[in-house]
């Protein structure tokens, strides 16, 4: 599912630890802190992130519009559903997604490679509000897990010949769609006018997001001066993440009274998100970060990314 309410109005190494596997159909890194899977089935998207060792999935992926994955808007939202598109998600805009779309049409894996601490994926992805319609792109990613962090870089290239969807200033783009599972259930951020001076983070209200008939204005925070969001459980661990080109935030929960897994209907979100106008034959680029642990850790984490920068 997209959350866009109209489209929107380092780091510690374990070298002798760290191992990666190919299984079938997954790309799949190990280390210390975090075990990190890749489902090549659906684009190569984030389908798994795991605390050590231990078998719990943060990562909700109860639909293709879940997991975390690249997601890009261009132009004006369009009625399409005679060329079969979902009457719920119309109009739409031009949306590939890296998973698949709503029917669950999955992305077609163009290549794939990895090494002991990082991987590469690169696929055609799906528009996300139509029935089997793979976008006129590509989406490339490469991945690396160090210590608690894992580094992410995404490419789009864009080679469209329809001219429907018109031109507008500049859509709002998750940089990228994070879908926690939805028992991390508390938000927390810096937003205050003192960034990285180590000043205390600030614990967020979490609001409900709704769509459809029933949307509210909901989750759009444009005070993040630190550039990450973080959802932890009751025990304090979680998962968040940093990306040093956003603009503003989105964030909330789906189903907000239920504390669910992976698989769960109910699921929280972030998206860093900036503004940029996507030209039917162009290139767009933009790296993360995912980081776990407690709050302190997450955002040490991020202190120390950005001295390296």
């Amino acid at each position: 599912m997209r959350f866009l309410s109209s489209i929107l109005t380092v780091l510690l190494i374990f070298p002798l630890t760290l191992s990666a596997q190919r299984n079938t159909g997954y790309l799949e890194l190990k280390g210390r802190q975090v075990t990190l899977r890749q489902d090549l089935s659906r684009g190569g998207a984030i389908c798994y992130l795991g605390r050590g060792r231990a078998e719990r999935n943060y990562v909700n992926i109860s639909d293709e519009g879940r997991y975390v994955q690249q997601s890009y808007y261009a132009g004006r939202s369009l009625n399409r559903q005679a060329d079969g598109q979902s009457d719920f998600w119309s109009p739409w805009p031009w949306n590939p997604i890296q998973v698949g779309d709503y029917k669950r049409n999955r992305a077609q894996i163009l290549e794939s490679r990895q090494d002991r601490r990082s991987t590469y994926v690169k696929c055609i992805p799906m528009l996300w509000d139509m029935d089997n319609c793979p976008a006129e792109a590509e989406m490339e990613q490469w991945t690396e897990l160090r210590g608690n962090v894992v580094y992410v870089r995404c490419r789009l290239t864009c080679h469209r010949t329809d001219t429907i969807y018109g031109t507008v200033p500049g859509n709002d783009q998750e940089i990228p769609a994070v879908y926690p599972i939805s028992s991390l259930n508390h938000l927390y951020a810096y937003r205050g006018d003192r960034p990285f001076e180590k000043l205390p983070a600030d614990s967020v209200e979490v609001e409900e997001l709704r769509f459809g008939e029933n949307a509210n204005g909901w989750g759009h925070y444009e005070d993040v001066s630190e550039q990450w969001m973080a959802f932890v459980g009751d025990d304090g661990w979680g998962f968040g993440v940093y990306s040093p080109s956003a603009e503003s935030f989105l964030a909330g929960r789906f189903t907000p009274f239920r504390n669910g897994e992976a698989e769960d209907g109910a699921t929280s979100y972030i998206a860093p998100v900036r503004k940029q106008h996507i030209e039917p034959n162009s290139v767009v680029e933009y790296e993360y970060y995912l980081i776990a642990g407690t709050v302190e850790e997450i955002r040490r984490a991020v202190y120390r990314i950005r001295k390296k920068k």
